[in-house]
């Protein structure tokens, strides 16, 4: 029997702690920090060995395979001692693509993935087709590999899983855009972090497809300097293309495969620019196993935006509280800057990934009133925008800095979350920073 160790005990560990049980691994799961007690469940009803608080080496240094979460970074110790000893390091969407012949949609980029993954799982579950949607958003693949039966798997894919392939082969990729992020755990290089990201189309042939933003730079000169197999599929805003999707006359058009489908933006449930390039993909990935454009329409139509993403809260004394969390990185909060019609308050800050607030500094000009700083090192943000806005305000935490938002606001303003940082200094993650906002919005 081949023994399967893994590294972390979250929803990426105990899903597939539970595949390999099923596929008939010895499986013990190891975990540096506490397992959640719903995790402890599982791994008990499966009757799968675990650990906590610790990574005991004799106990992992003789596996045959080893599954490392994404949260964990190839820095540990642990991880260290594991390549040395030459043993096999997957990543969860390696591991449990070996036991799927699903067709795959894997969706990643920078910015964008979650809305383009919850979309594209959409569009499929409406046309009746069996799908299931899993990797960064839903439940873990490997669980619902080791408990379904899909024809279809939507899934949103860091760079951090794509680090560990080895034949994970998606039918359809999707790069929605790549700008500088998480350089810390890439040696602060942004080559190595493109070069991760691309990880999702080195094992395509020329029977699948790469879905790409033909307008960004990154992209374009990456796949110039380092062609792929699979078929080219563009999608942009600014240029007219022979093949992909385009703009033309405040419609989508989409040329794929001798196919031609026009869809009015304005129709769209979806607002702002960079929805539009989210829907283009999604668009392209369900033309290409075969959606109807009727069946695509109607869908784009009625689909319902994402939580914490340019999440509209509440309307107070003609305020619009704006709630977009998930905005960890420079690039998404550009986005969020740029759909803002009305002066803008703007609530700022956390862990800084590395960010260049050079590219915020016109859409801040033009769009900003007031900066309230929410992190315990601002000095980064102080430095960038203390002699552009008139106003800047540090607050300690997520109350006082909706109550400083309150107090300076004025009548047809937006009070803007859009962190552009990550959210671990002073919250478990980004939804419970969101969730934070709203409730204190709901308290004034």
């Amino acid at each position: 029997m081949k023994r399967l160790v893994i590294l972390g005990g979250g929803e990426s560990g105990v899903g597939s702690a539970v595949l390999g049980k099923k596929e008939g691994f010895d499986v013990f799961v190891s975990d540096k920090g506490g397992i959640k007690e719903k995790y402890k469940n599982v791994l008990e009803h499966f009757e799968i060995d675990w650990e906590e608080k610790q990574h005991t080496e004799s106990k992992i240094l003789n596996a045959d395979l080893v599954m490392k979460s994404p949260g964990v970074p190839e820095t540990v110790p642990m991880v260290i001692a594991i390549r040395a000893a030459g043993i096999t390091v997957v990543s969860e969407i390696e591991f449990a693509s070996r036991y799927s012949n699903a067709k795959i949609i894997g969706i990643t980029g920078s910015n964008g993935k979650t809305t383009t993954t919850l979309l594209t799982n959409y569009i499929i579950k409406e046309s009746g087709l069996q799908v299931g949607m899993a990797g960064n958003v839903g439940d873990s693949y490997a669980k619902m590999v080791a408990e379904n039966n899909f024809d279809h798997y939507v899934l949103e894919i860091s760079s951090f899983q794509l680090d560990d392939i080895f034949q994970f082969r998606p039918h359809i990729a999707i790069i929605t855009n790549i700008t500088p992020d998480h350089l810390d755990r890439y040696e602060y290089k942004f080559e190595n972090y493109i070069a991760s990201k691309f990880r999702i189309a080195q094992n395509q042939t020329e029977e699948d497809y790469l879905i790409y933003d033909a307008d960004d730079e990154v992209i374009v000169e990456w796949l110039k300097k380092n062609p792929v197999r699979s078929k080219l599929v563009p999608f942009s805003l600014e240029k007219k293309l022979e093949e992909g999707a385009y703009i033309e006359n405040e419609k989508i058009i989409m040329k794929i495969d001798n196919n031609t489908i026009e869809m009015s933006t304005e129709s769209l449930a979806l607002e702002g620019k960079h929805n539009v390039k989210n829907t283009m993909a999604a668009t392209s990935a369900a033309t290409l196993i075969g959606i109807r454009k009727e069946s695509i329409r109607r869908s784009i139509e009625t689909f319902q935006g994402v939580e914490h993403r340019l999440e509209k809260v509440l309307k107070i004394h003609y305020v619009q509280y704006i709630n977009d969390s998930k905005a960890t990185n420079v690039n998404a909060t550009y986005y969020a800057l740029d759909s803002m019609k009305s002066p803008t308050v703007w609530i700022v800050g956390g862990v800084d990934k590395g960010n260049d607030y050079k590219q915020l500094m016109s859409l801040v000009r033009e769009k900003v009133k007031a900066i309230i700083c929410l992190g315990e090192d601002n000095s980064k943000i102080k430095d960038a925008f203390g002699n552009v806005v008139d106003l800047m305000v540090e607050t300690n935490n997520m109350e006082e800095a909706v109550k400083m938002a309150y107090k300076i606001a004025e009548r047809g303003d937006t009070v803007l979350l859009s962190p552009a940082c990550a959210s671990f200094d002073l919250f478990e993650n980004y939804e419970d920073r969101g969730n934070q906002f709203k409730a204190a919005i709901k308290k004034l």
